[in-house]
């Protein structure tokens, strides 16, 4: 043997000589976890097998995949959930649906924020701090993409008379309902029954409250609204999943003051209007359906309510971080008055 031949015995095999496999571990035995919060990179899942709670860590095979509240996983390894353990998370399973938001206006990034709810509980306070209807459209905006139910929860009724808000948004069909402090919360036990309910809201609107009210040993933190600005504190730092009593499930949201949706395409929102998606069918290619589209369909159309149209488009307007057109801002503060 040469000395060329006797060198190379000692020589380090080329990368990617390896034989790669396309055996890939399963999972299918894996259990399944709902997963109920996060911090500072543990996930923490309900596992209904034993009704147990585990600890995860996301597995590096999953790279830069996301895992968010709301999200259903399969767990490997130590998933008994007793004191210490830690299992990881290796599958993230089909999402139904996915609420999302984009930091500003002008950031087409969207940021996931909670998975597989089925409604969007818009929490207002109708006094203390004065409702915002622009974050309340942008929240609906929200709802309507990501195709869940939106339902407007009215707070502190005992101080101001709901119905001047609740006005504007009866065109849209949202469904409402009303509560006090201290008050009855069948309603809303009704609206939140066996479904999965992410509460959204400006801090301040009284969302932990609620929350308390509808899970007895709850303990959600309480903050209050500052006289001079008239905002609210933050008092919930990251989403939670909680059971409710008679089935189902809410997902209470830290206190939001803006609400970015550059990520959203406006020929998807009208889809959850079916009345205005057929008679925009005859809108020109391109129509943006803004009150300033030239030639569009909606400026005409006969049998669709125009204060739905209007609505629609405060929506649109809200959408693109413009104010509400002049005539539907008189209008709402003539409503206010």
């Amino acid at each position: 043997m040469s000395r060329y031949d006797e060198e190379a015995r000692y020589d380090r095999p080329k990368r990617r000589t390896r034989p790669r496999t396309k055996d890939r571990p399963s999972y299918d035995d894996a259990a399944t976890g709902f997963v109920i919060t996060r911090d500072r990179g543990r996930y923490t899942c309900w596992v209904e097998p034993g009704d147990r709670v585990v600890t995860a860590m996301k597995a590096r095979q999953l790279g830069r995949k996301g895992v968010i509240v709301g999200d259903l996983v399969k767990l490997d390894g130590d998933a008994s959930g007793s004191e210490g353990s830690l299992a990881r998370i290796v599958e993230v399973l089909p999402r139904t649906t996915l609420l999302r938001r984009s930091a500003d206006d002008d950031d087409p990034v969207e940021r996931p924020l909670v998975a597989n709810a089925d409604q969007l509980v818009i929490v207002v306070a109708v006094a203390n701090p004065e409702p915002r209807t622009g974050l309340i459209d942008r929240f609906l905006v929200a709802a309507y993409d990501a195709g869940m139910r939106p339902l407007l929860c009215l707070t502190k009724t005992d101080l101001a008379d709901p119905d001047p808000l609740l006005s504007i948004y009866r065109p849209l069909g949202v469904e409402s309902v009303a509560t006090q402090q201290g008050g009855d919360l069948s309603a809303l036990h009704e609206q939140l029954d066996n479904r999965t309910s992410v509460l959204v809201g400006h801090s301040g609107v009284g969302k932990s409250t609620l929350v308390n009210g509808l899970i007895p040993g709850a303990d959600r933190a309480i903050g209050v609204v500052n006289e001079v600005t008239g905002r609210g504190r933050h008092t919930s730092v990251t989403a939670l999943v909680l059971r409710l009593p008679d089935g189902g499930w809410i997902i209470d949201t830290p206190g939001i003051r803006s609400f970015g949706l550059a990520h959203i395409d406006p020929d998807k929102l009208i889809l959850a209007f079916p009345d205005l998606a057929e008679v925009a069918e005859d809108c020109p290619r391109g129509c943006t359906h803004t009150e300033t589209a030239p030639d569009c369909a909606l400026d005409e159309a006969e049998g669709v309510d125009r204060e739905r149209v209007a609505s629609f488009r405060r929506l649109l307007a809200s959408r693109e971080g413009r104010e509400s057109p002049p005539a539907q801002q008189e209008s709402t503060q003539q409503e206010a008055t």
